[in-house]
């Protein structure tokens, strides 16, 4: 298996989904924070990223969920935050 850059940002992205699940189960991550959502939209655009050149139509629909929903989540916290 090559590590290209691609692959590369594969692992990363992946590695964001499971460093915030852990986070925020340990506590260290609020899951109605600002944070979590961010990290998790990195991840999906590191993994849709690497899935240009390894096509795979299920991820790219899952990871497409998956910033669609991480994006709502940010705006969601940033708006909350900002009406403190």
């Amino acid at each position: 298996m090559a590590f290209d850059l691609f692959t590369v940002f594969g692992i990363v992205g992946a590695g964001c989904f499971i460093a915030s699940y852990f986070a925020t189960l340990q506590g260290w991550l609020a899951p109605d924070g600002w944070r979590l959502p961010a990290v998790n939209l990195l991840g999906a655009s590191l993994v849709l990223a690497s899935l240009t050149v390894a096509w795979n139509l299920p991820s790219v629909v899952l990871e497409c969920f998956w910033a669609a929903i991480s994006l709502y989540g940010l705006v969601r916290a940033l708006l909350r935050r900002a009406g403190r």
